[in-house]
């Protein structure tokens, strides 16, 4: 009998509302104030006091500096406020600790909806290569002032690979907008699209590019072919294109190839490649200015620009004669992101 009544009330308890637990602490609360009267206990029933007392008695706290004097009073707490008290207590307890663990497994799982800005969304799984692909943006990423969000946005069945350094969000399509708006897809600042399938990729990056076409937006293709097509649709997504076999092909007449490139994309190791923008207020500046300012003051090596107006077309090894205007960027070499360039210093060259 005991067994059966202890799963009942286990049952009742567990699938008590928080209405329902409000309702029982409004009953407790009333019921103990009630019954300490009737047994003269007018020392605990005072309106301040009381509320204290019980929360410390319910709560089996117990200071000591309020207590019953009465022998109801006393029967009265050990069988009935203690007891019931507790009972409340740590259903309360519980369900606090049950909701705070339901909201990190949300988290864990991608099923919360994220409200941030300006931050840089990955579309994919790829294992291994997506958690490097991550790894490197958190590296970067500390190069910059606003630090921004990292959001991970998948279709696969997975939890976060790494909770607490990046949000994470599982979406059935990456084309229904009420996934994407959990990943607040309207208002990311850079987009990276990297699927298993390129098909998959394709209708990611024509959804994304109607959804936010003001993003950056970077898009990885095992199929080359696809990238015109791509462009075609969609100018403003950067394509790109696997590059193993040209690696290869490039290392058979040019040993050691693969090492260089593989070496200015690997900010872990020795140099690597980055870029800046012209800032507004600054005049047209000539490329060979640029050049000679970079390698004296910064131990840098330009080897890009690309003009403002035409994003698509980068120069590699532009002429010294050329000429940049605020806007346009320039791609170096060198040990780490220049974090703040002086400017001055290419004016008056």
């Amino acid at each position: 009998m005991f067994i059966r009544i202890r799963k009942m009330l286990s049952r009742v308890f567990a699938e008590m509302r928080w209405y329902s637990i409000v309702l029982a602490l409004l009953f407790y609360g009333l019921t103990s104030w009630i019954l300490l009267s009737l047994v003269g206990e007018d020392s605990l029933t005072n309106s301040v006091d009381f509320i204290y007392w019980l929360v410390v008695t319910g709560s089996t706290v117990g200071y000591g500096d309020l207590s019953p004097s009465t022998t109801a009073g006393k029967y009265l707490v050990s069988f009935y406020i203690i007891p019931l008290g507790l009972s409340i207590f740590a259903l309360v307890l519980g369900r606090i600790a049950n909701w705070v663990s339901n909201q990190w497994q949300k988290g864990a799982r991608g099923l919360k909806s994220l409200n941030i800005e300006d931050h840089i969304l990955v579309l994919g799984w790829n294992g291994h290569r997506t958690i490097r692909l991550l790894e490197l943006l958190i590296r970067e990423r500390t190069s910059f002032e606003n630090d921004p969000a990292i959001v991970l946005c998948v279709r696969a069945d997975i939890i976060n690979p790494l909770p607490g350094q990046i949000e994470f969000v599982k979406v059935s399509t990456f084309s229904n907008d009420s996934d994407m708006d959990r990943a607040c897809v309207d208002k990311a600042s850079v987009v990276l699209m990297d699927n298993p399938e390129d098909d998959l990729t394709m209708t990611t990056a024509l959804y994304c590019s109607q959804r936010n076409p003001s993003a950056q937006m970077v898009a990885y293709f095992n199929d080359e072919s696809l990238v015109g097509l791509l462009q075609k649709h969609c100018p403003n997504v950067e394509c790109t294109p696997s590059v193993a076999v040209e690696m290869l092909a490039k290392s058979a007449f040019d040993p050691g190839s693969s090492l260089l490139h593989h070496d200015l994309l690997d900010i872990n190791h020795g140099q690597a490649q980055y870029s800046v923008s012209i800032p507004a207020h600054i005049p047209p500046l000539k490329i060979e200015h640029i050049f000679e300012t970079l390698k004296r003051k910064y131990r840098a090596t330009l080897i890009g620009m690309v003009k403002a107006d035409d994003k698509l077309n980068i120069q590699v090894n532009p002429d010294l004669d050329l000429m940049l205007s605020p806007g346009d960027k320039i791609f170096y070499i060198a040990d780490e992101r220049i974090i703040k360039f002086q400017w001055d210093d290419f004016v008056d060259n």
